[in-house]
Formats: structure tokens, sequence, C-alpha cells
């Protein structure tokens, strides 16, 4: 999928690694050799929890960006670390060494990821994470500490900040306003090369008191190990058989979103303090009902339905409807790809979106449509007209690939891709005030680039010549089938968008997209560009032209396609090249082929204990969204038989494996449509 790929071989034992047998909705295990753990995530923040008791292993923000090294390029920040708590009882620290019946789960339907374990013979305790859907930029920590004999508590919570953080400013303060005080332990400081200001707020809240008379609270003490670890704690007796119950919650905010983050981080943690739990909880719940409204149900194959629906909680939780935001190959889990925003979105985690949820696609499609300027500076800088988006996108909407890798100079699908998703969205959800406004001025400049990106040659025949495809591994070629495929595509959409808001056809898009070279073998086999001669190939590019762009559609032709192509596949290849083959098999009702492309497609970059996707077999860098969403094609546009038309959202050619009894699609569409496909 990218310019580099890892070559990490990873050995794990399975020991003690259950998912879940009975409850479709939740993932867990205990203690394993190999651990990769699962992001609590709400589209702004994600919080990634470790193995060892309190501990979180990183807060990734979504959109916030700066330098990676002084001659680097972008990168997307991790944030300060206010997830690392500690906990001691009757004055021993609780470590992975003196807990027992350690268990965490991944309640996917609820977005909350609790653990839980016993402490010697003294407490059973449990926590739960979440990074609030209702209140975007907080996470919020919930505790449970049940003493089995009389026992005093030390909690400490603390702000860590990363290093490379400058000028760290850690305080703590008790804010007053009428009987109401409110403890804030907070840090503020720039980013690794000063671009923005950096402010994070964090309190206990105690939910079996009122939270307004301070008497009633356990003392807290405010310690400092430095000015990047500030610390902030309580103790408290609990007396056999009892109950205590309190959280920690804390808020994180930019100049990227706020002029002034430090008061706005105040803010958010003085809303969650002040609120009842059951009622910020309940509103989280709510908005996460809202999301599964979309929702994918497998009867008969609960290993399935449990990977399908991690998969999309991904998604879910990597995006949001209301943000103009974009989803990077990693989304929220890590800071892997810089965090910048590729093909990944508009070509294999937008099309499962549109279906399942038309707000977060929109917000997906606006974040193109934000940049456009920049899109439409970078054609004019490389000499050609209309609009050529990056390969590598950040907050700025330039070119933010490492100028060595030469998928940023020469990856000129992107731009394509764009077109497509643009004109699926207005086909799906027929908004032709956005088409007018946003939808068609883009997909115009990105025609109006590829006219002027072609070459006719003598014949009267077009080439695209000199790029980077979909397939990696060659690089400057001419006439890339993919390259060649979606420009093709991107043209007649614009056609299409032209005739549907009244606007002027220019010619030359017809002209163009008519006469646009696909080349073939002598059996008629597609070639993957002009010169290919059966070299291994990093994924699918030639397969694409059949799913999703339908220009090569010809039975015979398709089926040569795939079994060509198929031993070519790399493997060390990204996850989501099997996931084509498979949505074509599918189609062509062929559903134990589609079966079996479906598994491989991502079983083997599953990693313990939860099942989370690794970019390739041999790699150990999860949670790849764009894998996630490949295999959501698989079940949606394969399986379920859907297809996006000129008349919206058809479904034909069904076919379910026959592992499945049943397969039901909710939330299809606007109409939020249902579809059921029996055995």
């Amino acid at each position: 999928m990218k310019n580099k790929y890892f070559l990490i071989l990873i050995f794990f034992s399975t020991t003690l690694w259950s998912q879940s047998p009975k409850n479709p909705w939740s993932i867990s295990s205990g203690k394993v050799d190999a651990y990769t753990g699962i992001v609590a995530a709400n589209g702004r923040i994600g919080i990634l929890p470790e193995d060892k008791p309190f501990e979180v292993r990183s807060i990734i923000l979504n959109n916030v960006y700066d330098k990676e090294s002084p001659l680097g390029v972008s990168k997307i920040l991790v944030g300060m670390n206010f997830g690392n708590l500690e906990m001691e009882i009757d004055g021993e620290k609780i470590t992975e060494n003196n807990v027992s019946n350690w268990m965490q789960t991944l309640n996917m339907k609820e977005a909350a990821f609790t653990t839980s374990f016993d402490f010697k013979d003294k407490a059973q305790i449990s926590y739960t994470i979440y990074a609030l859907r209702n209140v975007q930029y907080t996470g919020y920590i919930d505790f449970k500490v049940q003493a089995k004999t009389d026992i005093t508590i030390k909690v400490t919570g603390k702000i860590q900040t990363p290093e490379e953080y400058l000028d760290p400013i850690s305080t703590f303060r008790i804010l007053e306003d009428l009987e109401t005080t409110m403890p804030i332990l907070q840090t503020v400081a720039k980013s690794r090369f000063g671009k923005h200001t950096v402010a994070t707020s964090a309190t206990f809240i105690w939910h079996d008191i009122n939270s307004t008379r301070e008497n009633q609270r356990p003392e807290l003490t405010h310690s400092s190990v430095s000015e990047y670890d500030t610390r902030l704690s309580f103790q408290k007796k609990i007396e056999k058989g009892q109950t205590s119950e309190f959280a920690w919650t804390a808020a994180q905010a930019t100049t990227q979103d706020f002029v002034d983050p430090q008061s706005e981080s105040e803010r958010f943690v003085i809303f969650n303090l002040l609120t009842p739990r059951k009622d910020l909880l309940d509103e989280h719940r709510k908005l996460w009902e809202e999301l599964w409204e979309g929702d994918i149900i497998i009867e008969g194959d609960l290993q399935s339905q449990l990977d399908v629906r991690l998969a999309l909680y991904h998604l879910y939780a990597f995006s949001r409807g209301d943000s103009d935001l974009s989803i990077a190959p990693m989304g929220l889990s890590s800071q892997n790809y810089n965090g910048h925003i590729f093909w990944d979105t508009e070509l294999w985690m937008f099309p499962p979106l549109l279906l399942l949820n038309q707000d977060i696609a929109r917000s997906l499609v606006n974040y193109r449509s934000d940049r456009l300027e920049k899109a439409k500076q970078k054609a004019i800088n490389f000499g050609y007209k209309g609009a050529m988006f990056p390969w590598e996108s950040d907050d700025t909407g330039e070119e933010a690939t490492p100028a060595w890798a030469l998928t940023g100079t020469f990856e000129h699908h992107i731009t394509a891709d764009v077109a497509i998703a643009f004109w699926d969205y207005y086909r799906v959800t027929k908004n032709k005030e956005w088409l007018k406004e946003k939808g068609f001025p883009v997909i115009k400049e990105i025609a109006d680039f590829w006219v002027s990106r072609s070459t006719r040659n003598p014949d009267g025949s077009y080439s695209i010549k000199n790029v980077v495809g979909a397939n990696e591994f060659l690089a400057n070629v001419d006439d890339n089938a993919f390259t060649n495929g979606s420009a093709i595509t991107a043209l007649r959409y614009a056609v299409l968008g032209a005739k549907e808001v009244g606007a002027e056809v220019d010619p030359q898009w017809v002209e163009v997209a008519d006469n646009i070279v696909i080349h073939k073998f002598p059996d008629g086999t597609t070639k993957e560009n002009r010169t290919y001669n059966g070299e291994i190939i990093k994924q699918a590019d030639v397969n694409l032209l059949t799913y999703p762009l339908d220009v090569v559609s010809d039975k015979e032709t398709v089926l040569k396609d795939l079994k060509y192509y198929e031993p070519k596949l790399s493997p060390v290849g990204p996850a989501m090249g099997k996931s084509v083959f498979a949505v074509i098999y599918a189609r062509l009702g062929d559903h134990s082929e589609a079966y079996r492309l479906f598994k491989e497609s991502y079983e083997p970059n599953k990693r313990p204990p939860f099942g989370a996707l690794a970019e390739a077999a041999n790699s150990d860098n999860p949670y790849f969204a764009t894998g996630a969403g490949g295999m959501l094609q698989v079940v949606l546009f394969g399986f379920g038989g859907l297809h996006i038309t000129e008349n919206g959202i058809e479904q034909n050619n069904e076919v379910l494996p026959k592992e499945w009894k049943s397969l039901t699609l909710k939330g299809i569409g606007p109409e939020k449509k249902t579809y059921v496909i029996k055995q």
C-alpha cells in the first residue's frame, strides 16, 4: 500500500487467547505472551491500553501535526499520556506480578475497554476506559474497588508529557465558583517543533459523594516528578465488603482546534466532573447505539461475526460525522505512516462507511474539498491543470510524503480515487446542494487534471506516463492499469456530474476517457502496465478495474485476470489485496473462492489477544483500518450483493458462504434499509 513495509516475523503464543465464545459484541482475554492492545477512540483521540494494571501505552491526537524532524515531513502527535495511573493497597503498589484472575474485555457495542483482576486476597478491582463520544476531546476511566478485607487505597493519576515536547508548565489549581470547587491538574507545552500548544487537564471524580462539597472528598496531594510528569493522589479507607467507585477524567486540547486550548481543556474536565456519571456515559452509549444502526449480523459463524464487527468498530471509532476529517491507515492506534491520509480512505474505508453511515462519509469527502485550493496549487506547480491531490495528506492539504519516496511525486491515481468517492457519495445520498457547492467543483478540477496529465499517441489513443501505480513494486511505468482505469472512471463521472448540475461538459473529458489505453497480453489478460512481464505485485492493481471500477466487466477477461494475478500477489503485501479478489468471486457467484479469499485477506494479519489487524502477515503495526475496509467490502459488496449505481444502492447477485446461516445488513443507505441473505 505504501512506500515501505516491514519484514518483522511475528511469533506469538495463543495462551489464554479467548474471543468470548458466546457474546457477538465482546472480545475478552486473560494474560498472553504476545500482546497487541485495542484502542478506545472517538474520532478525535485514541487511547491504547496495555496489558499491565492501570497502564496506557499512548494517546493519539487526530489531525494534529508537527514536523517529524528538522528536515522531515509532518507527523501526527502522540499526546500527553493521562492514562497511566498507580494504585497502592496497604502501601503495596499493584503490578502485573501481584495480581490474579486477569481479564480484559472490549465491549464493542458501548466502546468500552474493561480490565479486571484480584489483588491478593484483599480486593477485586476493575476499571473501564472510554474515549467519550459525546465529549470528544476527553477520556474517562471508571474504577471500582471491592474490598475483601479492610484496606487503605492510594490512587495516583498522572499527566506524563513525552520528552519531545517543549517547555512544559505543570500546575495544580483548585478553581472555585460559588460553593463549587474544582481541582485541576494540568500541563501545557509546545509540540516537538513548536507548531502547536497542547494542554491537558485532569481530575478525580467520586461518584458516591456530592462533588461540590469539598469536605466529603478524600484529600488530594499534588506531586511533581518533573515538569514532564505531574501527579495527583488521594488515599481512602474501604471497609471489608464495601465498594468504592471513582473516575479519572482528562481532556486534551490543542491550537489546531482552539485559540485557547489551556482554558478549553479545563472546561471539558469541569463538564465531566460536574455531570452525573450516568448522564455522561448514557450519552456516550446513545451515540454509539446510533452508530450501530449501521451494522452487519452474521448467523452461524461467531468468529467471522466478531472479526467483521471489530473491523466496523474501528472505522466508527476512528471517525466522526461532525468533523470533516479523514482516517489514516492506522486510524488513531499509532503514529505509523505519520498519521497521513492516503488513498486508503477513498478506495478502502469510504465505501463501507458510505453504505452504513452517510454522516461519516460526508466528513471524509469534505476533508478533500476543504483542501481543493492546495490541490490546484500542486497541479500548477507540476505543470498540470485542474487539481492534483497529494499522495500523503495532512492538515494543510499539501504533499506530506517524504521526498525520498517516489510515491509522493508519481503516485497520481489518488486524484482519480477522490473523484470516484465524490461521485459515489452523490449517487448514494442524491444531495444535489452538496454536489453543486462541494462535489462537482472537485470532480471538475480532477477531470481537467487528467486531460492535462494524459499524452496523445500517434494512433489517437491516450497514455498516462511515468507513474507509480497501486502496485508500488514497479515505479515510473507507463500506462499502469489501475491509474488509467481510475482516470477513465473519474472523467466519465465528471460528464455525469456536469449534466446533473447543469454545467457545460468539456468534450476533452469524453475524448480522453474513451481513448485511454489499457494494455493486454496476447491472450486477452489485462497487463499491469505497458511493459509488465509477470513480476510479483504488491497488491491488487489490474483486478481493481473489475471491482470497483467496472472498466473490465466481460466474464472471460475477469476470470483471466483473477487467475493470472492472484499467484502474483506478494506474501508481504498489505491485507486488502485479496479482499478485491473475494468481492469479484462473490459477484461471479463462486461462494467457495470468495470465502477462502475473504479469510485470507485478514486472518494471517490478526494479532493476539483481541484480533487487531496488522498491515501484513509479517508485520506488527495495527490497527490497519485499510484492511478493515477491505474485508467489510467483501461482506457488503460481495456476499451482500450491494452495488452503488446511478439509481443509488441496489442489490443483485448476492451469495452466502456455506459456513454462514444468514447475513443481515442493517441501516444501509439514507433510508436505513435492511437486507437479509439466507441459505
